[in-house]
């Protein structure tokens, strides 16, 4: 018993070691990792996390490891494919994560000699030509058909003759097969190639998952089978559902639990990219499947079969399945023109809205008007690639000047200092990405042509990206470390210094690169930021611009409309749930730091680090945005006071996939409404959530403005004797520690298009004020006319 319980300490320690080293290396690769609803996570007892899409191989479960382990403190073990644990790498990192190996029948797929149709009287008799099945086919094993027609695959269960086999279930879209191989007849061919399968007994397997869900432990599986880099899932495997009702049927006392994950990247294979994981709500499973799959014979099959719809469905609540790119790219395109200029919104809520766009497009996109409105999305795309500018920097774009140049000259020279910081590291590191650039393209050729379901075999770049840099880092800082003692003692340095130079530069160069790292990527943002301002003192192109900023306007206002005729027809609860109202020019005004300012729960560092990114912030204000606020000693761009801008912008803020850090990339116009510093911006989604959970019954009633601090004199007791607090406590905001007093807001139900009527030179505080009294007035005269 001693031993056992010294052999699983030992085993948790190897565990706790691995996740450690993934952890720094997955950070290194990804700029930003992001959970969402990780309180879904259980604490204790079996789970199984069914993770989807599968697309970026083998990062997928070391990121859902450390999200689990960062919230849980528990070890997950995941399913991985045995071809993938007999590589010496992958295989021993897998060990050290207790892996457990999954033989798959297509790992070891072999071409069959001749070609196959589907016959027209029976769709479970497969008819041959210039086949073998006596000598290639036995009963369970199974033939997958091409890729020109789908990549289908179906069990034999007998071999009647070597040019004739009958097969369990028909293929998946047999009638479309039909068409396709009457097509390929027409052309001269018989029918379509395929590939023979084996049976792979998966006893041992199983045994080993249900003795891990028995002990209370968490597994990982992703049901897809393989990484692919699809936009939609693949087929589940059946697997999952076996696995649940089968440790359940074993152990009447066993209570398991599946948890649905969903993985969004923003361009997985890219350095410096971003994740989302999202946990959704944990499935209980259903003692009557249980109880059909004890049954054995078609009940245990229904079972598992109705059990694999229930977790498809759980997994469509927090994946983004879109049909192909063209209509991702789309969604995209939208979701960022819905967002008010100035919002600023998390990796999950991007995530969220991608989700709830998708399902409406795809619900209504034969109506009129949303089809008009793609037409409308994709001009305005082409219009924007033609430009050569960013969704983001068109609210900003303005009439270019003196002071366009002047921002243009200081981010040359900005860009020369990050350069020549970054260079050392740059080239001494370079090896490292051209090789792993180099092996990886030609890792991903293989996997494609080893595949029936990749697209571009991009969902294996990452891994081997990481692969090789693991392996080619230790080999060059070696030679690095032996080159500089060489060249030391040529120069006829002390003994000692001989010994101690190499060491001295191994612990050097990892330094350099983390340099390298940091000051390149701000000296990237800067180096995005310079196109936009280019084109701004361009001739001519003033001209365009106004056109784009029009057209955008246009076609947010048009998508507000869309949204708000169709979205309650798709979504009951459209209006409670709505993560924020649009507006195509009028950002929420936001000045005071509050509970409105986000605070990272990571140290409120953002993603290049303060001494990077604000000297670039604090310059930006103080010399290119000028304002009447300036004069005042606050922010040009934010309102704000001037000791607020040395404050870090946090990770949460995030909302552009594809947007540099620094997205006021072209000279604004004085107006505080029209961009801020992202670490003074709040999202409108946070805000509503607090005002409806203190007080739904009011919600169309709510300012949405953060307060700012009263006066100093009035106390507590006082302030509480005020119609104030009353006022705040209307709408469903609750202040504790402080008395606040709210600042002049707009109404939630100001319709976009009047909005869009402002004249932008009005100050904002006169702005709201007309607005709201309009309001009232409107509102008065309706419930006159009641």
């Amino acid at each position: 018993m001693t031993a056992v319980v010294h052999s699983k300490q030992n085993s948790d320690l190897v565990y706790d070691a691995a996740l450690v080293f993934w952890k720094i290396v997955t950070n290194i690769f990804f700029r930003e990792i992001r959970p969402r609803g990780a309180f879904n996570i259980p604490r204790e007892g079996p789970v199984i996390f069914v993770a989807a899409p599968h697309n970026n191989q083998f990062l997928d479960p070391l990121l859902l490891y450390q999200q689990v382990h960062r919230e849980t403190g528990r070890h997950v073990r995941s399913l991985i494919a045995a071809k993938s644990m007999q590589r010496k790498v992958i295989g021993f990192f897998a060990r050290m994560m207790a892996s457990i190996p999954v033989a798959r029948a297509a790992d070891y797929a072999k071409p069959g000699t001749g070609e196959v149709s589907i016959s027209e009287e029976d769709s479970h008799l497969v008819i041959g030509h210039g086949t073998r099945f006596t000598t290639e086919f036995t009963p369970k094993m199974q033939v997958m058909l091409s890729r020109s027609v789908g990549s289908s695959v179906a069990e034999v269960v007998e071999v009647i003759s070597d040019t004739q086999l009958r097969i369990r279930k028909e293929f998946p879209g047999t009638p479309k097969l039909r068409e396709k191989i009457r097509e390929l007849q027409a052309g001269g061919q018989q029918g379509v190639s395929f590939k023979r399968l084996p049976f792979v007994d998966q006893h041992e397997m199983y045994q080993h998952v249900y003795q891990s869900l028995t002990e209370g432990g968490a597994i990982c599986i992703f049901p897809e089978g393989g990484s692919h880099d699809r936009t939609d899932l693949l087929p589940l495997k059946a697997g999952v559902s076996l696995m649940a009702l089968g440790a359940m049927a074993n152990n009447p006392d066993l209570r398991v639990k599946i948890v649905p994950v969903g993985l969004s990247y923003f361009h997985a294979h890219r350095f410096r990219s971003r994740a989302v994981i999202e946990f959704g709500s944990p499935l209980d499973v259903p003692p009557e499947f249980v109880d059909m799959f004890k049954q054995g014979g078609e009940k245990k099959r229904e079972a598992v079969g109705k059990f694999l719809d229930v977790i498809y469905d759980a997994l469509k609540t927090v994946t983004l399945r879109a049909p192909d790119y063209d209509t991702l790219m789309l969604i995209q395109a939208a979701r960022r023109l819905y967002k008010t200029p100035g919002q600023h919104l998390t990796l999950g809520q991007v995530v969220e809205l991608n989700k709830r766009f998708l399902q409406g497009y795809l619900h209504f996109k034969d109506e009129p008007k949303v089809q008009k409105l793609r037409d409308d999305v994709l001009k305005y795309n082409r219009l924007l690639r033609d430009l050569g500018l960013r969704d983001h920097q068109v609210p900003k774009a303005q009439k270019a000047g003196w002071k366009t140049f002047g921002l243009l000259s200081y981010r040359l020279i900005l860009l020369t200092v990050w350069t020549v910081l970054a260079l050392p590291g740059v080239i001494l590191n370079g090896p490292i990405f051209v090789t792993a650039s180099i092996i990886s393209r030609k890792k991903a050729k293989e996997a494609l042509a080893a595949s029936e379901v990749k697209i571009a075999g991009r969902d294996v770049l990452a891994t081997w990206k990481i692969l090789v840099a693991l392996g080619v880092t230790p080999v060059l800082y070696t030679f690095y470390g032996l080159l500089a003692a060489f060249v030391a003692a040529k120069a006829g340095a002390p003994h000692r210094w001989r010994i101690w130079t190499p060491f001295i530069v191994l612990m050097i160069l990892p330094l350099i690169g983390y340099a390298a790292l940091k000051f390149g990527e701000a000296g990237m943002d800067v180096l995005k930021s310079l196109r936009p301002l280019v084109v701004a003192l361009f001739p001519g192109q003033q001209r365009s611009l106004d056109r784009l900023k029009k057209m955008r306007e246009d076609v947010a206002n048009e998508l507000a409309e869309v949204i708000n005729e169709f979205g309650p027809k798709l979504f009951e609860d459209f209006d409670q749930m709505r993560i924020l109202v649009p507006s195509a020019t009028a950002p929420p005004s936001s000045g005071q730091p509050g509970i409105w300012r986000r605070k990272s729960a990571t140290g409120g560092v953002d993603a290049q680090g303060n001494l990077l990114s604000h000297p670039m912030t604090w310059l930006d204000e103080r010399l290119f945005g000028w304002s009447r606020s300036a004069t005042r000693g606050t922010s040009a761009w934010a309102g704000t006071r001037s000791q607020e801008i040395s404050r870090a912008a946090t990770p949460d803020v995030s909302d552009e996939e594809d947007a540099p850090d620094y997205d006021n990339l072209l000279v604004p116009d004085g107006s505080s409404l029209q961009s801020r510093p992202r670490s003074q911006r709040s999202s409108y989604a946070d805000i509503t959530r607090l005002r409806r959970t203190s007080s739904a019954a009011n919600t169309h009633s709510l300012a949405f403005t953060p307060t700012s601090p009263t006066a100093t004199g009035i106390s507590s007791s006082a302030a509480t004797a005020t119609g104030e607090e009353a006022m705040s406590d209307a709408e469903g905001l609750h202040f504790r520690g402080q008395v606040r007093a709210r600042k002049p807001s707009l109404s939630d139900d100001v319709p976009v298009e009047i909005i869009g009527k402002v004249d932008r030179k009005e100050p904002f505080q006169e702005a709201t004020r007309d607005l709201n009294s309009e309001m009232r007035k409107r509102r008065s005269s309706q419930d006159r006319t009641q």
